[in-house]
């Protein structure tokens, strides 16, 4: 019994089946880009969570809401991935549950202000089709792609993965600065329904679906017999040792990939660099992903490639591995700190101001002009922190003196309050010509807004906060909470262009360098490199992240990190897909994807818990993020004790018997 879609079909009908199953990454890439990782997290807490107490609390409710979801993946993914391969299900089931997303998500564009519930139901239920159309999609790539074929393929479709998502966040991000945020964001959502859908039309029109793996057509009672069949497997557990053990293995790894993908962010905001620092680093990493992807989807023996350029990779791979940190850290430290952004010396207090650091309203050096009480948490609401400052109305002031450049404002909002001036040394501050104004004015009670105001310069100045009597007239009052206020830290100063003409010349160095010594110096290495040792040159690099990153400091180092994640982001997570399909029965794909869809859900757990609880102890993200290395070298370690031959033989064996069975 064949047991592949590429048996006996020509090179090129071969060529469109893999192009047509590698689209699916480009579709699915906008939901995991525009809803889990950009607009939607934004949206909720900004507008469907507007009407809760405070951003924390929109925050919490998305947290459970992506548990939710996860969770109901995980419980299900065996289930549904074996019942695909009873009844020859695979693209019959990724058809309905990528349709059950598609329809999800493009339900987004309907919630508006409050609407948190809605957007939390409509969330779930996208994350689900999500998550259970890979499982699907995943176990089509063994009877798509020879064996011999599947690191190439595997890594192809998330380089177009990159290149889709890429895109159309860009696209989306266009429309949101364009048309606003709320009517941008909707049509975001729109849009991702949309280039889903289309672009999984190639998928279920090109590539056939495989055979299923037990006989009796569609009388077979499904559901019963995918519980037996998974009983089945679990007691089986000991034939299918090497397989996992290495989902045993994956569930450590990934977790520590996963913790460096979703800390990177708060982690570099918490060094003090910059939003446009922050987002064009992750946009470096999403296009620059794409090339190294495809790289090491061509360095392991098995995948076809070429002596000569197998070595040129693996040694460009390992100039990044030495030069990127070398040179990051030198030029971080040695240029000018206003070029490579650099952390200058906290501002200090002086005789008349004060210094870095965060002010209550009744602490000294803050004054407060005007008649003011105290808000407490029953005037705030349940969970609120008591201390806001309440004015009476028009005319009351804050007042700050402070030594600095950026001040951030905490403050309530809610019925009854107004509009806020903010002045600093008198004068308004400016935003887009116009004056900058605090609306405090909202349908329900919310606190810990924040704002932060900067002057033209480091030195000494002083913040006024004057309640004007000029309302906004959607208010219904004048009066104005203000929680608390942060002199920040100095502000780092970088030259985008040069730190980017930088890493580009680096790579131009390392690409020639490959080259002309790629096969003298690397060829050896080169030839001994399977998939799994390319997994573990993979892990290598992560393991000099995280050492980096407990020490880097400037936003050029930020810059050339984000660069080398980049070059083993995609690269580890496609030729562990890889790695795990050659050792799966490609019958039971469906089912083994399953466990491994679990895997995956459950390392997105273990990293974060471990960051956080080192958050706690040492106070800083610093040790947190250095205690990522356990993931890597543990994981490491258990993926040096699987032996992937082993692992082939016994999936090929049990194929065989899969298909005596449907014959006979």
């Amino acid at each position: 019994m064949p047991v592949a879609g590429y048996a006996g079909v020509s090179d090129a009908e071969y060529r469109r089946r893999i192009r047509a199953w590698t689209m699916y990454d480009w579709a699915n890439s906008a939901f995991a880009t525009t809803i889990l990782a950009a607009v939607l997290p934004i949206y909720y807490s900004r507008v469907a969570g507007e009407t809760l107490p405070s951003e924390a609390v929109a925050t919490q409710y998305w947290t459970i809401s992506l548990s939710i979801a996860l969770f109901l993946v995980a419980i299900v993914s065996p289930v549904l991935g074996t019942i695909s391969d009873l009844r020859r299900g695979k693209k019959p089931m990724l058809a309905v549950s990528a349709g059950v997303g598609i329809v999800a998500v493009g339900c987004l564009a309907l919630v508006g202000s409050g609407d948190w519930l809605l957007a939390s139901v409509f969330f779930v239920v996208g994350r689900i089709g999500f998550g259970a159309s890979l499982i699907f999609y995943d176990a089509l790539l063994p009877h798509v792609a020879r064996r011999e074929d599947q690191d190439r393929v595997s890594s192809l479709g998330y380089a177009m993965g990159y290149v889709g998502g890429g895109i159309l966040l860009a696209i989306n991000a266009a429309m949101i600065i364009f048309l606003g945020e709320i009517p941008g964001s909707r049509w975001s959502f729109l849009s991702v329904a949309v280039w889903w859908a289309v672009f999984s039309i190639p998928v279920l029109r090109r590539v056939p679906e495989p055979p299923a793996a037990t006989a009796g057509g569609p009388q077979v009672k499904v559901v019963r017999a995918s519980f037996r069949r998974l009983g089945q497997t679990l007691r089986e557990i000991r034939r299918y040792r090497q397989l996992f053990r290495f989902l045993i293995a994956f569930l450590i790894y990934a977790d520590g990939i996963g913790t460096i993908i979703g800390v990177a962010a708060i982690y570099g905001a918490e060094l003090g660099f910059g939003a446009t620092e922050l987002i064009l680093a992750l946009l470096l990493v999403q296009f620059v992903g794409i090339p190294f992807t495809l790289m090491f989807g061509s360095i392991p023996g098995d995948a076809g490639g070429r002596e000569r350029r197998r070595s040129a990779f693996v040694a460009f791979v390992v100039f990044n591995l030495v030069a990127l940190p070398v040179v990051g850290m030198v030029g971080g430290r040695v240029l000018a700190a206003d070029l490579v952004g650099r952390s200058r010396p906290d501002f200090a207090p002086t005789s008349t101001a004060v210094g870095q650091g965060k002010y209550g309203v009744t602490d000294a050096g803050v004054t407060l002009d005007g008649a003011w009480g105290v808000m407490t948490e029953a005037d705030l609401g349940r969970g609120a922190k008591s201390g806001y400052a309440l004015s009476s109305g028009p005319g009351d002031e804050l007042r700050l003196p402070f030594n600095g450049r950026e001040v951030k404002i905490t403050y309530a909002r809610g019925p009854g309050f107004g509009v806020l001036a903010v002045l600093i040394d008198g004068a308004p501050v400016l935003e887009d010509g116009k004056p900058l104004t605090i609306d405090g004015y909202n349908a329900a009670l919310r606190y810990e807004e924040r704002l932060v105001v900067a002057a033209g310069a480091d030195g000494e100045h002083l913040l006024t906060l004057r309640v004007t009597a000029d309302r906004d007239p959607a208010s219904s009052g004048s009066l104005a909470g203000i929680g608390g206020l942060e002199v920040l830290p100095p502000v780092r100063e970088s030259n985008l262009g040069a730190i980017l003409g930088m890493l580009l010349v680096v790579e131009a160095v390392g690409a020639l360098f490959a080259l002309a010594f790629g096969r003298l110096l690397f060829g050896r290495l080169a030839a001994s490199l399977d998939t799994k040792r390319t997994l573990l040159l993979a892990l290598c690099v992560y393991v000099v992240i995280a050492v980096w990153g407990f020490v880097l400091d400037a936003v050029m180092e930020f810059w050339f990190l984000a660069w080398m994640v980049a070059i083993v982001q995609g690269a580890s997570q496609a030729l562990s897909r890889s790695l795990y399909a050659g050792m799966c029965p490609a019958p039971l794909s469906g089912e083994f994807f399953g466990f491994f869809s679990i895997m995956e859900k459950f390392s997105s757990f273990f990293g974060p818990l471990l960051f956080a609880a080192a958050v706690m102890i040492f106070g800083s993200s610093r040790p947190a993020v250095l205690s990522v290395i356990l993931f890597f070298l543990v994981g490491g370690w258990l993926l040096t004790r699987v032996n992937v031959e082993e692992g082939n033989r016994v999936a090929r064996e049990a194929e065989q018997a899969v298909a005596g069975e449907v014959e006979g």
